[in-house]
């Protein structure tokens, strides 16, 4: 400000106002003597909107930060930032933009797929909070051939009347969006929710599992079974039957092959490696003899018994008949981590604020799903060591991708300030199309304000005691 004080004409001391607004400011300077002014500003104004004060905005929202924890930063630094401005900005220009945005890329991909005439598709659902209490719920149908995202789907409890139906809801919205826009399914692969289950069954439409998902059930059954009296042997096998799953629904082509195989795992923890079932007559691996006649199963012991009853289940071998061949849906649980980053779980958003957020999720994932393997200087191929909760304690490799690129953000950033600021109501007339349920507690009777303060009593003020 001492730049101002002194009038460059006269030399005197100057009149000097400022104007602020946000990260913005604006300083006015008047010498009373030679009626020299000038007005600087530290950012240009378009239209009345200071840029820097959009880009701010733009970027805070684009990049799944945190406005709240940016203005606490910008606080503990002393710096100027905008109090109410965010959520004007978020209304007017950032939401327009992605909804645009994310509009534009779905379309350019639909067209794509309404060439093809497999498209083999993965979906599933993710929760905005854990158990039966969630409000939102978002269900991706993810292209497994390009492991690129082809919709998404959010739907509040409230629309469905109850959160247990917001998965059958959104893959029914999906696949009609699909069929509307003339994209063929070959299959979908799924877990085994039971309305999924029924919801393609009725409408003819050819349903696999996703393996990690039934490997998971089994492995909990077994660990059960582990810990009980004379079982303790099953541990040393479940690797083995974990594996076993996974080659089970990889090296067959009809349900009743994987059916057969799977089966034939009995026999061989008991040291018999010729079986019954004509589709998979003995085991594929070399025969070879052993010493160590501990490590097998006994058919007359309770472990043998309590692990053949767990795995010859009729509802799993109905579930192992239908297990994915190819491809899976750890690429969509990928995404879900994605999701995180710009809509964490312990944020409430408003409806478009969660669906916006989606979106930014799935232009961020698409761009980076085909990254390769990261190398050194000298060519050879990264790795980073990890040890997996799950694998107790087990050292895994695990493939180093190369950096993440974020032209989706630059697109966005150039858009808001180059278009949607010029013209926002083209962009939010997209937004207008989109069908916003009623806030959950719309349903509720809304009393005074006035009684439920008077009604308030803190559990601690229990009186004094006597």
């Amino acid at each position: 400000m001492g730049l101002f004080e002194v009038c460059p004409v006269c030399k005197r001391v100057c009149s000097v106002k400022n104007k602020v607004l946000g990260t913005f400011i604006s300083v006015k300077q008047l010498c009373e003597y030679c009626e020299y002014s000038r007005i600087w500003q530290s950012q240009p104004l378009l239209d009345s909107t200071p840029a820097g004060n959009l880009q701010l905005s733009a970027a805070v929202y684009i990049s799944g930060a945190s406005y709240f924890k940016l203005q606490r930063v910008f606080k503990a630094m002393h710096l100027q930032i905008f109090l109410y401005t965010f959520r004007r900005h978020a209304r007017m220009f950032i939401e327009p933009a992605i909804v645009h945005k994310w509009n534009h890329s779905q379309d350019v991909m639909l067209q794509q797929l309404s060439k093809e005439r497999k498209l083999i598709l993965g979906g599933d659902m993710r929760a905005d909070s854990p158990g039966h209490c969630a409000k939102f719920g978002s269900y991706t149908m993810m292209d497994l051939n390009t492991k690129t995202i082809v919709d998404l789907q959010l739907v509040q409890s409230n629309e469905v009347g109850g959160s247990s139906h917001m998965e059958k809801e959104g893959q029914k919205r999906s696949l009609a969006l699909l069929d509307a826009r003339g994209v063929t399914i070959d299959s979908i692969v799924t877990d085994r929710h039971p309305q999924i289950q029924k919801f393609l069954r009725d409408n003819n439409i050819t349903q696999f599992y996703d393996v990690w998902h039934m490997e998971k059930g089994i492995t909990k059954q077994l660990h059960k079974i582990s810990k009980t009296k004379d079982c303790q042997k099953v541990k040393t096998w479940m690797r083995a039957i974990r594996n076993h799953i996974y080659w089970t629904a990889a090296s067959s082509i009809t349900g009743p092959e994987r059916v057969a195989k799977w089966t034939s795992l009995l026999n061989h923890v008991q040291d018999i490696h010729t079986h019954d079932d004509p589709l998979f007559p003995k085991c594929l691996h070399p025969i070879r003899s052993t010493t160590d006649k501990s490590r097998w199963l006994s058919g007359a012991t309770p472990a043998f018994y309590k692990l053949e009853k767990a795995l010859t289940k009729k509802t799993v071998l109905r579930d192992i008949a239908k297990l994915s061949p190819h491809h899976q849906t750890s690429s969509l649980e990928a995404f879900h981590g994605v999701i995180l980053r710009f809509a964490p779980k312990n944020v409430v958003y408003p409806f478009l604020g969660m669906l916006c957020r989606l979106y930014l999720a799935a232009l961020h994932y698409n761009e980076n799903s085909d990254r390769g393997q990261a190398t050194t200087s000298s060519g050879d191929l990264m790795f980073r060591l990890t040890f997996p909760k799950a694998r107790k304690g087990e050292c895994r490799a695990k493939p180093v991708k190369t950096e993440a690129t974020f032209q989706y953000v630059n697109d966005l950033m150039d858009m808001i300030m180059e278009k949607v600021l010029v013209d926002p109501a083209s962009y939010r007339a997209e937004i207008l199309k989109i069908n916003i349920p009623p806030e959950l507690s719309s349903e509720y009777e809304h009393p005074v304000k006035e009684e439920v303060i008077a009604s308030y009593v803190s559990r601690f003020n229990q009186g004094r005691v006597v």
